[in-house]
């Protein structure tokens, strides 16, 4: 099993719901690795993969576990479980 030493957070420029949770992440602590989904195609299809089709942002990766728009609350859930080395 690999570790994970960062959550991913799919965003892009301009959205109010990606800053808005940029900020309740980083008042977190907890790691993040962004990908733009406008200046990465791959990150773009991973999210309409997860996302019914749409790019729907933000959306956030944890290992093998995706939430589109998730609270920070569900983001420390999932943490707890699935990588508690990530939470301060």
């Amino acid at each position: 099993m690999t570790t994970l030493d960062a959550i991913e957070v799919f965003w892009r420029p301009g959205c109010p719901f990606c800053a808005s949770l940029e900020k309740a992440i980083k008042k977190s602590k907890i790691p993040t690795t962004k990908h733009n989904i406008w200046e990465n195609p791959e990150a773009a299809a991973y999210v309409r993969s997860v996302a019914d089709g749409n790019e729907v942002v933000p959306t956030v990766r944890i290992g093998d576990t995706a939430r589109v728009n998730p609270s920070i609350k569900e983001i420390q859930e999932i943490l707890k479980e699935k990588a508690p080395h990530l939470l301060p």
